[in-house]
């Protein structure tokens, strides 16, 4: 059988069970919190011991696998996420490598690469396929899939690099990839068209946040492709409400698209957008935007609405297996 490296190692694939296919743990930039949260809003040792309670509340409701596509531009620390998780023993949790960026390249790799100040390979293509094949930094950890952005703005300068190098790096490893789109704008397409383009085996890439559209046609021209839909935001009731995401994957199920969907909360333990004000927003302005939201409110609301037990491990559980082997 196949494995998938997590935070602990090399996994198989058929012990991921029941799977969020896409949440954070941290979303905490460094230099963010170097030059303002130490001493002001952020304390170290009860983010950690928070997280570690969270996780293992949503691994007693039956949650084996929790992936974490936090990369450059969102934060990324494994060595922080590994004392999260060597106290939770009963999650794995698989972490990505890419680049989180809605128009720009950081400045880092702006000026290397074909035909730019200094004229060699894309060196973010190495760096990716390092944290793939060596490990992220000096963790030992090895990222099990890739991340990317194609926002409102679609496919800028900069976007269209990062998304290259993506599809190149799952070209020289197989990894699978995860993309962040735009439900409003549509900006799915755009990627699912620049990957194919590239090669990539779409069956391969999730598009991320799918699940904001209650556009069908828009979905399942996706799904058409072979790629899989991230119906990935529920409590994030801004962008959708739950039950209008319930009522859009109940019909995508009769139509015969469970296998192609996975679900999750694209939710953290703690995000800096709102700095120290974050338990407070997040309790306020999304109340339900936690880990067990699916199994306490979403998985009932998915069952009375006509989808299949068979369904819902389709969609936790056989799916991300398939997106991993």
């Amino acid at each position: 059988m196949p494995t998938v490296d997590t935070l602990r190692g090399p996994v198989d694939v058929d012990d991921l069970g029941q799977t969020l296919m896409h949440e954070h743990i941290f979303v905490v930039a460094a230099e963010h919190l170097d030059n303002y949260g130490r001493g002001a809003w952020w304390d170290e040792e009860f983010r950690v011991a928070d997280a570690v309670e969270k996780l293992n509340a949503v691994a007693a409701k039956g949650v084996r696998t929790l992936v974490d596509p936090t990369v450059w531009g969102l934060g990324r620390y494994i060595p922080r996420i590994q004392r999260v998780a060597e106290q939770v023993p009963g999650l794995n949790i698989i972490v990505a490598t890419g680049l989180y960026a809605f128009e720009e390249l950081p400045h880092q790799y702006e000026h290397r690469g074909p035909g730019l100040f200094l004229d060699q390979p894309d060196p973010m293509i190495d760096d990716f396929v390092r944290d793939l094949t060596d490990g992220i930094a000096d963790t030992g950890v090895k990222a099990a899939f890739l991340k990317c952005v194609v926002e409102a703005k679609g496919l800028t300068p900069g976007v269209e690099r990062i998304c290259r190098a993506v599809a190149r790096a799952h070209a020289r490893t197989g990894a699978p990839i995860t993309v962040h789109t735009n439900a409003f704008t549509q900006s799915g397409l755009l990627a699912l068209d620049l990957f194919a383009k590239e090669g990539a085996d779409l069956e391969k890439v999730i598009v991320g946040h799918a699940g904001d559209s209650n556009d069908l046609d828009y979905l399942m021209r996706m799904a058409d492709t072979g790629a899989t839909l991230g119906m990935d935001r529920f409590g994030l009731d801004a962008y959708n409400s739950t039950a209008q995401r319930v009522a859009t994957i109940a019909e995508l199920c009769q139509r015969g698209y469970a296998d192609r969907m996975v679900l999750s909360h694209d939710t953290a333990c703690f995000m800096d957008y709102f700095g120290g004000a974050w338990d407070d927003a997040r309790g306020t302005l999304a109340p339900n935007w936690r880990y067990d939201h699916i199994h306490d409110d979403v998985l009932a609301a998915l069952l009375d609405s006509g989808v299949t037990d068979g369904q819902i491990e389709q969609m936790l559980v056989f799916n991300p297996k398939r997106y991993f082997s």
